[in-house]
């Protein structure tokens, strides 16, 4: 059962096939199987499970179920705040808190009926594209524990992959969902901003769904895409019918970036799995022209310089054995923000104001845009980056970051593996507020796309 997607796993519930409790063992078996390979879990408590699988079999038994995630197992990033686990933010600075609330996601997860089997884990403070943490060690991929699961939603991709329930929470400020999508593949949603609402909300930042197929994203959609007052901002109510998937790509009109006008070189296998990706739109009708590069290195610089003073004043603070206890890849990353002129940090945010206006121009013709995820596949698990223990800041989210600083929503899906069999992920985004139109066209992709760009996941 821990490759059945969601609509499956219910469909097994009517049907008096299995019942949540059923579900709930096979997942966990699974669980004990891998974990310890792994290292998914920054909070994970089997009899919980088992105890709130037990309360959705009898509202399944009285035919009250709380919504379409009834009995549905999932998890949530460690950073998305539940009510009395304790968080760190995958550092192992400072001391555990315990927040008295839920964050909002999870409280709609929750009044959806869904069963959450842990808290994943995450790098210190969400600042990696991998899975390595001063506190949790290394989250692993399940396609190959050699190889990294990407981040900051690291334990959730690897817990999608893996097969530790079909749907897995995680938050996105320059790829964090996308990346461990792509690196494992998977499909994840980047929602337009406000669309999931945080109880942290913060510029560029969203909280969006992994999980091995469109449909399961779109139906986690349905429970958290609601406004909520913790949020500033939360966009208000929209009456989306998030799993009507069905249609074409005829008459659409697509545009194709190869090129992202900065960041690390593209692997030529990238550009070959995407060209080929965009090749199917075309041949299915749809009208795909070639989109010039609108990020400058400037741009991507600018993000990179103003996060680093975000997270300087971040460590700053700490005490002295504490900043001892930071990963040190991310104590010299941050350390280039030391210091820095208010003056440098305002031109920062104003380059990133100027990126966020040149991504919704030079996309704004277009129904949906394709790109590479990433420009690389995956990498060493060891690694902090793609580019190993060297500072060269965030040149590998050329392709991502653009859509965070824009508001868009963007997807991943997968579009094919390199020669050495990992996987490579298409970027599929869109207009600010269309997400519907994204996940429709990532899930016409995911029927129409060759048996050679479709994953077989690593589920024992």
């Amino acid at each position: 059962m821990s490759a059945l997607d969601a609509a499956d796993i219910a469909a097994g519930y009517r049907s008096g096939a299995f019942t949540p409790v059923d579900v709930a063992r096979d997942v966990l078996d699974a669980v004990a199987a891998r974990n310890d390979e792994l290292n998914v879990f920054a909070s994970h408590v089997p009899a919980e499970v088992i105890a709130d699988a037990e309360a959705s079999a009898r509202r399944w038994a009285a035919g009250e179920q709380l919504g379409a995630l009834d009995g549905i197992p999932v998890t949530v990033k460690e950073n998305m705040h539940r009510r009395g686990v304790a968080y760190q933010s995958g550092t192992a600075a400072g001391s555990p808190e315990f927040p008295e609330s839920d964050n909002p996601a999870v409280e709609r997860l929750l009044e959806a009926g869904a069963v959450i089997v842990g808290s994943t884990t995450m790098p210190d403070w969400g600042m990696l594209s991998s899975g390595v943490s001063s506190l949790h060690g290394i989250t692993r991929s399940p396609w190959n524990p050699d190889w990294t699961v990407g981040g900051s939603s690291g334990g959730a991709g690897a817990a999608a992959a893996a097969g530790f329930g079909p749907i897995h929470m995680g938050s996105d400020i320059g790829g964090s969902v996308r990346l461990p999508a792509t690196w494992a593949g998977l499909v994840a949603l980047k929602p337009s901003d406000g669309r999931i609402p945080h109880d942290t909300p913060y510029f560029g930042r969203s909280l969006g769904p992994i999980a091995r197929s469109v449909a399961d994203v779109a139906l986690a959609m349905t429970a958290v895409a609601r406004p909520d007052w913790r949020d500033h901002t939360s966009l208000p109510a929209a009456d989306l019918p998030w799993t009507a998937l069905e249609g074409d790509v005829r008459g659409l009109r697509v545009g194709l970036q190869l090129d992202p006008g900065a960041g690390m070189p593209v692997d030529p296998e990238v550009t070959a799995s995407v060209s080929a990706a965009a090749e199917l739109f075309a041949s299915a009708g749809a009208e795909v022209v070639e989109v010039a590069p609108a990020l400058t290195p400037e741009m991507l610089d600018a993000v990179d310089l103003f996060w680093r003073v975000r997270f300087w004043n971040t460590y700053s603070k700490l005490s002295v054995a504490d900043r001892q206890r930071v990963l040190p890849f991310i104590v010299q990353w941050c350390s280039g923000g030391a210091d820095v002129a208010g003056r440098r940090v305002l031109e920062a945010y104003d380059t990133i104001q100027a990126m966020r206006a040149a991504t919704v121009a030079s996309t704004q013709p277009f129904d949906v845009v394709l790109s590479p995820v990433s420009p690389v596949a995956a990498f060493p698990a060891e690694w902090p980056m793609p580019f190993g223990d060297g500072d060269e800041g965030m040149a590998h989210i050329a392709y991502c970051v653009p859509y965070n600083m824009s508001g868009q929503p963007a997807s991943s899906i997968n579009s094919g593996f390199t020669s050495d069999g990992r996987t490579i992920g298409l970027q599929i985004s869109g207009r600010r507020h269309d997400d519907l139109g994204v996940l429709r066209a990532s899930a016409w992709y995911e029927a129409a796309r060759p048996a050679s760009a479709s994953p077989e996941f690593p589920i024992r």
